[in-house]
């Protein structure tokens, strides 16, 4: 039985979870089946979904100059393949969401947003400095500019991370009080609980929407936060 609302979030509140455990990781190694056609003697009729989403996240790479780091895109477009069928995942009854958990969101931003920073001072440390301080700024304002800059930097990945974990986590606590709401209008209100299922339907394809725009989102700022990256 749910204690409140957040309890949805914590997997050991309900027996269901060990029920659906299986599935959860069985669908979290899809992208690892999906990161290239190679190991298909004939790629399955079905492959073009995950395939289009991989190109769309090239072709984005590709649109920036983080195109220079070469390794970049390998990483970056299976983990989008990846975020996006976990927010999917969420939306599975009694399943697990673990991309509304900030630890989740963090164990992916903080890596890659570090690996980029010491990157760009080991391989040019001069030019990684200079992108602290905007190019004809006076000299009078170097140092609030400096400042600025350097804090906006090290805020990325708790910006990056509480946006992802934030966004899936507000989706799914109202879709949480609207069965709520609807289940209490069972036996109250037939019309009530017929115009409640009718918006949370609506709403479940919006959070569908949602779920594949966030995936986006995160992967784009991190192609961004690489565009500053210097040429190697």
């Amino acid at each position: 039985m749910m204690m409140d609302i957040f309890s949805t979030f914590d997997p050991f509140n309900y027996y269901s979870f060990y029920k659906f455990s299986p599935l959860f990781w069985a669908m979290s190694l899809l992208p690892l089946i999906f990161l290239s056609s190679s190991y298909w003697m004939t790629p399955p009729s079905y492959f073009w979904l995950p395939q289009s989403v991989l190109s769309m996240g090239y072709d984005q790479v590709k649109r920036t100059f983080s195109i220079h780091l070469k390794s970049l895109a390998s990483i970056l477009c299976p983990l989008f393949l990846m975020i996006i069928t976990m927010n999917l995942i969420g939306m599975i009854p009694y399943t697990l969401s673990a991309s509304s958990h900030l630890l989740f969101s963090v164990t992916l931003a903080l890596p890659l947003w570090l690996s980029l920073i010491l990157s760009g001072f080991t391989k040019k440390p001069k030019a990684a400095t200079a992108n602290f301080l905007p190019s004809g700024a006076p000299a009078w304002l170097a140092p609030a500019l400096i400042l600025i800059e350097t804090i906006s930097v090290m805020v990325r990945p708790i910006t990056l991370s509480v946006r992802l974990a934030a966004n899936m986590s507000a989706g799914h606590i109202v879709l949480g009080l609207m069965g709520i709401y609807c289940a209490t209008a069972f036996a109250n209100s037939p019309l009530s609980m017929t115009l409640l299922l009718l918006i949370q339907s609506g709403y479940t394809v919006f959070e569908l929407g949602i779920c594949c725009i966030q995936a986006y989102i995160f992967f784009l700022l991190l192609t961004l936060y690489a565009d500053e990256h210097p040429p190697l």
